[in-house]
């Protein structure tokens, strides 16, 4: 259980920033470049982070510990793009070079946060063991010393 929730929490910060970063910029970039609406970035981010807390209270009815799921720090990155849009307005390339660097870079940096505030695993583990561990797999208490008196 251990290896499962430090595995897990690694992986979601690896992942999630590649994944997460990218959506971001991608998808923002593509719809303000094509309506002109700055702080469409923002707004996403807003609705991201909204979708994740939901994410998050799916996680915890299922038996999971609260901060099994830590919701990305969407926003600040957002905020830095709709910055990078509105001083770019003229080139359209230099938003999305500039602007994805500055997701791309801001967006793991923010998120170290959220990993200084996640519980030690170790405890996680004890606490919260998986439901879903298989009945095979299911700890038994030793038998050592049972019989000795007899």
């Amino acid at each position: 259980d251990y290896i499962f929730y430090t595995d897990w929490q690694w992986t979601s910060f690896v992942v999630f920033s590649v994944s997460q970063s990218t959506m971001l910029a991608v998808g923002a970039v593509y719809y303000m470049l094509f309506t002109g609406v700055p702080g469409t970035a923002t707004y996403y981010a807003t609705i991201m982070t909204i979708y994740t807390w939901v994410a998050k209270g799916a996680w915890f009815a299922l038996g999971y510990p609260y901060d099994f799921i830590v919701v990305p720090v969407w926003i600040p990155s957002a905020m830095l793009l709709d910055l990078t849009y509105w001083a770019t307005r003229r080139n359209k390339h230099a938003v999305i070079i500039i602007g994805g660097t500055l997701v791309g870079l801001s967006f793991p940096l923010f998120n170290m946060v959220n990993l200084l505030l996640v519980r030690d695993p170790l405890e996680i583990a004890f606490k919260y063991p998986r439901p879903t561990l298989p009945a095979y797999m299911t700890p038994i208490e030793p038998q050592v010393g049972k019989f000795y008196n007899s």
